[in-house]
């Protein structure tokens, strides 16, 4: 080191002394856990270094700078023996395992334990490539989310159902925040930040204050579409909802619109697929031939206009797929609390 072969700073402590003491401790360490209560010692406050940091206030001024130089100097080179007297008994460890008569190095490690993605992510990321393909952009919002974009701005009037408080979570006792109903909430945040025409997709959690059972949970995953351009109409709807469920099921699946009320589109529809498990009736179409798939409609000029929209310029159609029906559908589960339950007896099928 540097400071052996210069003139020593004059203190009632000796760092040729103390190195050299600090080395010779250093080596007789039988073992990593003495190597370690040797370091916090040697490297604290009561060790070598700090005991001529705490000689330093008695030092005149003009000695003090070379005297801090010499604790910085010391304290490197104990770092540095107790990094080799590291390395030199983890090396003796290591040989010692192998020497023993147990050992085998021929034998195989043990297994790595896998991970697997959740159906509804495996479901999520085929619907994001399909979508993108056709030209829609991924977004997402606010799971909490603020009361104008869960109802006002979507055509939700103060009177209607879902307001209530059996049916929907509030944060706040005034009403102004919610744990987000639905995806549409993003179709406004959306049309606020996007110039028409454009396309987008809105995948996530929503929640809903209700009882559970087989087929409803208080959390649950949507996934919203939303188009606006020129001249857009119910044709154009059918035939994206055509290319959503082929490329979900694999093959072209029937399907119907019947009117359906909701607030925020208008005219609405009830969309219908077509069974994929049966022809003539099973449990899951409850014997109808015919599964409930999701909503949609032509959105209502009113949410245009929240959205910052002309209405008379621009049309649009949106449509709230239910992301965890789907996923039941496509994998065969019987009960949608599967799917946030964490079971790892469940999860280790997918």
């Amino acid at each position: 080191m540097s400071f052996l072969g210069s003139a020593l700073v004059t203190t009632s402590t000796d760092p040729h002394a103390l190195l050299a003491g600090a080395r010779a401790r250093v080596a007789a360490a039988a073992d990593l856990q003495a190597l370690q209560a040797l370091e916090r010692e040697l490297l604290g406050k009561s060790g070598p270094a700090g005991l001529i940091l705490a000689s330093i206030p008695t030092l005149p001024p003009e000695q003090r700078k070379a005297a801090g130089a010499q604790a910085n100097e010391l304290k490197r080179a104990l770092e540095e023996a107790c990094a080799a007297r590291r390395t030199a008994l983890e090396s003796a460890a290591l040989e010692s395992e192998r020497s023993g008569g147990d050992f085998d190095p021929t034998l195989p490690p043990a297994p790595l334990e896998r991970g697997g993605l959740h159906p509804v992510t495996r479901v999520v990321r085929e619907l994001e490539d399909l979508f993108t393909s056709m030209g829609y952009t991924i977004l997402d919002g606010p799971e909490v989310e603020l009361d104008w974009y869960n109802f006002e701005a979507l055509n939700i009037p103060k009177d209607h159902p879902a307001r209530d408080a059996q049916d929907t979570f509030y944060c706040d006792p005034a009403g102004r925040l919610v744990l987000r109903t639905h995806t549409s909430p993003v179709q406004v945040r959306a049309m606020e930040r996007m110039q028409p025409p454009f396309r987008a997709i809105v995948p996530g959690k929503v929640f809903r204050n209700e009882a559970t059972d087989a087929s409803h949970e208080h959390t649950f995953h949507q996934m919203e579409g939303l188009v606006v351009g020129k001249d857009v109409s119910v044709g154009h709807l059918i035939g994206a909802m055509k290319t959503l469920l082929r490329g979900v099921f694999g093959r072209d699946i029937e399907i119907r619109l019947r009117p359906g009320y909701f607030p925020f589109v208008e005219p609405g529809f009830e969309l219908d697929a077509r069974c994929p498990f049966c022809t003539s009736g099973c449990r899951v179409c409850k014997q109808s031939t015919w599964i409930e798939l999701l909503p949609c409609g032509m959105v209502h000029p009113n949410v245009l206009k929240s959205g910052g929209i002309d209405p008379e310029q621009w049309t649009g159609f949106a449509f709230g797929l239910g992301l965890s029906r789907l996923v039941m559908l496509r994998y065969g589960i019987d009960d949608v609390r599967h799917l946030l339950s964490g079971d790892l007896r469940f999860l280790e099928q997918f």
